[in-house]
């Protein structure tokens, strides 16, 4: 069985941690997935030399387990095959959703594939994982989706959701901490240098436009959200225009029905096509005329991850 590769957020951690350690720890990774699970297929926590352990494979019902297993397959040198569950030899451990779970222990994985997914990562590449049950071997091959290629076991990793933030004011605020809070990759671009720097305190990065445009180079990929908060809706067309040229999964814009309507014209009118004029959203949020903008946020961050 396959399933669409994981979010880079599923997984990136545990390599991270095992890569700064020189892989001296154990990858654990679900292989194997009978029934309801609280964590997706290709799961992965990592278990260092100390005990440490980061990452879940469940609620919280097996990790403490795990880490035992991992420590002993570590000092061992050996692979190691748990099952958990539906089957499990461990009738003392119960997972609350009835299902059952496989998961794969691999002691000190190769440093360099741990790397090569890092980099693959930063530079906003989909890669795969590749371990083989029998040997522990890794490797980190093109993109693909997660699950068993005959006896092999594939993770597919796509890059995190991004978010480029267009606009000013307490939406454009609201907005952007709610995704910096939810961990997700941010840019704020805003004319408002104050709106920048209260964002900025809160740990998101920013830009100062100087004008209404699409900055050149500034990298919009298959894995990122535009998002516009403009009550000048003057601003809008050239951005959205720019935004729409990319391959950016969502485009969209606040504002009402008229606003919507005007912002279309005016696309029409700078030579946007028909299908590129389909994907921009406005208005946007699955909360119908929301004017709080706490619930905007909210609103709209759903229907962007709905839309993933």
């Amino acid at each position: 069985m396959s399933v669409p590769a994981l979010d880079a957020s599923t997984v990136i951690e545990p390599i991270r941690q095992l890569a700064q350690a020189g892989g001296a720890g154990v990858l654990c990774v679900i292989c194997g997935v009978d029934g309801p699970s609280y964590r997706p297929l290709g799961a992965m926590m990592a278990v260092l030399e100390d005990g440490t352990r980061i990452g879940t494979l469940s609620s919280g019902c097996v990790e403490s387990d795990i880490g035992l297993h991992a420590l002993q397959a570590l000092q061992e040198g050996a692979l190691r095959s748990l099952r958990y569950g539906k089957g499990s030899p461990f009738g003392d451990i119960v997972l609350p959703c009835g299902g059952g779970l496989d998961i794969v222990l691999v002691p000190r994985p190769d440093p360099d594939v741990l790397q090569a997914l890092l980099h693959a990562h930063s530079a906003r590449a989909a890669v795969a994982l590749e371990i083989d049950p029998r040997s522990g071997g890794l490797r980190s091959l093109p993109a693909r989706d997660t699950g068993w290629e005959g006896d092999v076991f594939c993770v597919g990793i796509e890059p995190e959701i991004r978010f480029l933030i267009f606009g000013k004011g307490p939406e454009t605020a609201s907005f952007a901490g709610l995704v910096q809070a939810a961990g997700y990759p941010n840019l704020v671009l805003s004319p408002d240098e104050e709106t920048l720097a209260a964002l900025r305190a809160v740990g998101c990065a920013g830009r100062h436009l100087t004008h209404a445009h699409y900055p050149e180079g500034l990298a919009a990929d298959s894995r990122t959200a535009v998002v516009l908060f403009f009550h000048d809706h003057d601003w809008e067309p050239p951005i959205a225009s720019g935004a729409l040229a990319t391959p950016a999964f969502y485009v969209g814009a606040q504002g009402s029905q008229r606003a919507a309507a005007m912002r279309r014209i005016a696309l029409v009118e700078m030579g946007v096509a028909a299908p590129e004029l389909a994907r921009l959203k406005g208005p946007i949020g699955l909360v119908p005329s929301a004017r709080d903008a706490r619930m905007l946020a909210v609103s709209v961050l759903a229907e962007v991850l709905s839309e993933a």
